[in-house]
């Protein structure tokens, strides 16, 4: 029996041998090609790669489950190989694409959640939708320290160039981007010395500056004009706009009330023009504070893990794409270790990958691999985030941590850091402002990144 599995084993090997002489370029081709005239610069790259590709076959043959056609996409905002679990919120935006092309009354769309269960990979994906229905589409991140003037007239400027080529009438383009400049240019800016001033910030359009429209330098009243404006420019080509904005809980407040102000003239107007925002789990409550009319101007959509059948399809499907699959003990295994949550599946998933000699995916090779995607999610996903706070900010997190996983009372984290509630108020604000941690009602506060409790009692002082 021995020797029989070792003429399989050879037999094997050969094959493996003979596939990956197909696979390897022709090298009486390469010299000829090296040759060829202009090709003396590229000798010592040819035989860098020459040299280095015998070892990359050595490897790639030794693993079955190649680490070179890994499809896990643990990034920021980095569309994973399968979106699951999301149909449901994809679906509601195409009913809110389609109902403004109809002319319908219609909702923005806000949605919410805490990091890394994937708002702006669905953010994206809703912009790929209205950009397959020919919509004009613009995009900004919002800052706590920037006003979004600049960023919505860039955005907006975006999306009518997607409009104009089937606008049959350039005059009516170039009266919108000069009021576009008008509206860039009007509001004041900070100097270096902390003293406002009226900016000349152009966003590269050719064309004079409107008068009198747009550039009153209040930004609500300029913002109604300006959407109202560019919603009339979709209208002339029978399609729509769609103004997208990540990090929404960061826009500052008295340009989140302008902007639910415009939403609201638009809502009353029909025009074919929508704002879909997304951020923290507190963005409701920061849009409720600046109009009370937001609740009912936005369609909300609060996403959270994804449920085992989800988790489950969004490992499975990119692996057996290449013919790889998990046993269902592993499966098991990686639900547990992830929670569910969409990064956390693709950062164990990636991992697992790379360290497993063969498939099916076993259990135990999740346990091999779950130290190495723990200490790369302690770096890179927990890690950052906690040095960005002052020591008074990390000793209020490391108190909450202490209380549980759950949102927590300011008077309880007082009484863990045996402080006065009111002496806490800086650290619990710029902790709040970092997006560290968020005010889940009023008098409770939770942390923004999940397992993030779990990674700091872990951690020592």
């Amino acid at each position: 029996m021995v020797a029989t599995a070792t003429a399989q084993g050879a037999a094997r090997n050969r094959e493996a041998g003979q596939g990956a002489a197909r696979c390897r370029p022709d090298a009486r081709a390469g010299a000829r090609a090296d040759a060829r005239p202009g090709a003396r610069g590229a000798t010592r790259r040819t035989a860098f790669y020459a040299n280095l590709r015998p070892q990359l076959y050595r490897l790639i043959e030794s693993e079955t489950v190649d680490p070179v056609r890994n499809p896990y996409a643990p990034g920021a905002g980095q569309r994973p190989p399968e979106l699951a679990g999301r149909d449901r919120e994809l679906r509601q935006f195409e009913v809110v694409l389609e109902r403004v092309a109809r002319g319908r009354p219609e909702r923005s769309m806000i949605i919410t959640g805490l990091r890394g269960v994937g708002k702006t990979v669905l953010l994206n994906s809703f912009r790929s939708l209205a950009i397959q229905r020919l919509w004009g589409t613009g995009k900004i991140e919002a800052r706590p320290d920037q006003s979004v003037r600049r960023p919505i007239a860039a955005a907006l400027h975006m999306a009518v160039r997607e409009l104009a080529p089937r606008h049959r009438a350039p005059d009516r383009i170039e009266e919108f981007l000069g009021v576009l400049k008008a509206f860039a240019q009007a509001g004041p800016e900070d100097d270096a010395k902390g003293k406002a001033r009226v900016h000349r910030w152009s966003p590269g359009i050719d064309v004079p500056a409107a008068r009198g429209r747009a550039d009153s330098g209040d930004l609500e009243i300029d913002l109604t004009e300006l959407l109202s404006d560019a919603a009339s420019v979709a209208t002339d080509v029978g399609s729509g706009i769609a103004l997208f904005v990540d990090e929404m809980q960061d826009v500052p407040a008295d340009d989140v009330s302008a902007l639910c102000a415009a939403c609201h003239e638009l809502s009353q107007n029909g025009g074919p023009l929508i704002v879909v925002g997304a951020g923290l789990p507190h963005l409701p409550a920061v849009l409720s504070a600046s109009k009370s009319y937001s609740e009912r101007l936005f369609r909300y959509a609060r996403i959270d893990r994804l449920d085992r059948a989800s988790a489950d399809v969004a490992l499975l499907a990119p692996a057996e794409r290449e013919e790889v699959t998990f046993t269902p003990e592993a499966l098991d295994a990686l639900y547990a270790a992830a929670d569910g949550y969409p990064y956390f599946v693709q950062a164990y998933a990636k991992v697992v990958w790379d360290v497993a000699p063969d498939s099916p995916i076993t259990a135990e090779d999740i346990r091999v691999a779950a130290p190495e995607a723990e200490s790369e999610l302690a770096v890179g996903f927990f890690g950052s985030r906690y040095e960005r706070a002052t020591p008074a900010e990390r000793d209020y997190m490391r108190a909450m941590a202490a209380l549980g996983d759950e949102p927590v009372a300011t008077s309880d984290v007082a009484a863990e850091l045996g402080r006065k509630p009111s002496s806490l108020s800086p650290a619990r604000d710029g902790l709040i402002k970092k997006g560290l941690i968020y005010s889940a009602e009023r008098g409770l506060v939770a942390f923004t990144v999940p397992h993030f409790g779990t990674f700091l009692r872990t951690q020592t002082a």
